[in-house]
């Protein structure tokens, strides 16, 4: 109870020092993505300023192969502006296999307007757009999925502290899971991670799932 206690106490206190305050010297997110051990592909974010605008870009791509053939893939490339610490906008399009996922989200009046492939309606601001860039994804109990606007409410569990090794680094992490509030949901739409996350960067080192396999993606460099 002591280390959940401490744990929420520096979420929190992080938070109020201004959210896009922690990224105001990143310019680049790199991350590598693995199934069952093997690198399929990657997702980057980019970081642009001008005054008090911020706009994050991420760009992800993998495919999985079986005995030579492409059976799983997706493309994608999404853009959110915030103005301060709000979000004001976030765009996406999403090529999964051949089928075309997207989001479109803006601020209006204390709320969020989606028009989504799963989803079109209003949304709390409490909602966070569910990329790995982004710590505040520990912080909340709901987010918006970044490839087709559909809402997830969410459950966020302290695990433990851990050191791991990744790229030739070592991290000293808090180790959390995420997990789908409905845990009734269909496996293919529940939330199941595992995400270690290193205080000092505000950076999120490593997430794991498993679904058809087991998934990773590795911090491999930012800066």
């Amino acid at each position: 109870m002591k280390k959940i206690l401490i744990i929420i106490i520096v979420l929190m206190s992080s938070n109020a020092l201004g959210h896009m305050e922690h990224y105001k010297k990143l310019n680049k997110i790199e991350m590598d993505i693995f199934r069952n051990g093997e690198l399929i592909g990657y997702n980057y974010y980019f970081f642009k300023r001008k005054g008090d605008e911020t706009i994050v870009t991420n760009q992800i791509k993998f495919s999985v192969k079986l005995l030579g053939a492409t059976i799983f893939q997706v493309e994608g490339y999404g853009e959110e502006k915030y103005f301060k610490d709000q979000l004001i906008s976030y765009e996406s399009k999403t090529l999964q296999n051949d089928k075309e996922k997207f989001v479109s989200l803006f601020f209006d009046k204390n709320k969020f307007n989606i028009k989504g492939s799963s989803y079109s309606g209003d949304a709390s601001i409490n909602n966070i757009v569910g990329n790995w860039w982004n710590h505040k994804i520990l912080q909340t109990d709901s987010q918006i999925s970044p490839i087709s606007g559909s809402i997830k409410k969410q459950v966020v569990t302290f695990v433990g502290k851990e050191k791991i090794e990744q790229y030739g680094k070592v991290y000293n992490v808090d180790l959390f899971t995420l997990k789908s509030k409905d845990m009734r949901l269909p496996k293919d739409k529940r939330l199941d991670f595992n995400i270690w996350y290193d205080q000092e960067n505000f950076q999120i080192i490593r997430v794991s799932y498993s679904r058809m396999g087991n998934w990773e993606y590795r911090l491999k460099s930012f800066k």
